[in-house]
């Protein structure tokens, strides 16, 4: 049933394995390669037809020319003001309806379990034109506390789904140990439940503001100007009409990707912790 480790294959398993392994390392790193090797290409190169081979000198003042030549600076500031609050409010709306739904047994628990998972089956393209002409009429078109409400909305019934769980496979007898000490309801959430949803909470902060921060469908579709710009659609506004600054974009692209990377980083352990929680006894 289970995949057998590699340890205990046989050798030519694990000789094929060895060769495997580095290579279907280097295609999945293959893009991010050129990125960056693009990202330090003068705009010499690129003009020459130098698309592939090494730079002819590495253009380290791409790096600068992105800052001091585009306004990356405020497309990175409206990406976390973006990011930041729907993290938050994400997590404190999904931790309070986890709480309900995963310990609370009431009629219709399941129905209202159901719709939160089923706006996860929604497609976007479906949802683009209601969305769109709803933030217009609230007067939340191509504003950033605007894209923040409605990340909130589209993730809540994700993170729903991932926290009911958690809650309901905590054990029961601390619950009912506290409620026939008298304690209350939100004493229960606050000092026994929330402590121990630590692990998810972390989980889920870092594929949040992983899943927010590399949005471009939605920042494209809710945000028109670089006073509100996130950087995934930022980026694309680097091209001129009739050059295309690849070398540039290579450069924001990695810059862009620097603040989840590092998020991750210093949360590795207790987001591989909220992972793995529950599966060993």
């Amino acid at each position: 049933m289970f995949p057998r480790p590699i340890e205990k294959s046989t050798p030519a398993a694990r000789a094929m394995y060895q060769i495997a392994l580095p290579i279907a390392l280097f295609i999945w790193l293959f893009p991010l390669i050129g990125v960056a090797v693009t990202s330090v290409r003068p705009s010499s190169d690129l003009a020459s037809g130098n698309y592939f081979g090494m730079p002819s000198y590495f253009a380290w003042e791409n790096y600068v020319s992105i800052f001091t030549d585009s306004p990356i600076g405020r497309y990175i500031f409206n990406s976390f003001k973006v990011t930041i609050p729907t993290v938050i409010g994400t997590l404190a709306l999904s931790c309070l309806t986890g709480f309900a739904l995963g310990i609370y047994k009431f009629k219709g628990n399941l129905l209202i379990f159901f719709m939160f998972v089923a706006g996860n089956f929604v497609p976007f393209q479906i949802l683009m034109v209601p969305v769109r002409d709803l933030t217009y009429n609230l007067g939340m078109y191509n504003t950033t506390m605007g894209l923040a409400m409605f990340h909130i909305a589209l993730q809540t019934g994700f993170c729903t789904l991932f926290m009911r769980n958690f809650i309901s496979a905590l054990p029961k007898e601390l619950i009912e140990a506290a409620r026939v000490e008298g304690v209350k309801e939100w004493q229960i959430f606050w000092y026994i439940v929330l402590p121990l949803m630590r692990p998810a909470i972390a989980a889920l902060a870092v594929l949040i503001f992983t899943f927010i921060w590399n949005d471009f469908f939605w920042a494209t579709v809710l945000t028109t100007s670089a006073s509100t710009q996130p950087v995934t659609a930022g980026l694309s506004s680097l091209n001129g009409q009739w050059v295309a600054a690849w070398h540039l974009v290579s450069a924001g692209s990695i810059i862009a990707a620097l603040p989840p990377v590092l998020m991750f980083f210093m949360m590795q352990k207790h987001f591989i912790a909220g992972l793995t929680l529950g599966a060993v006894k």
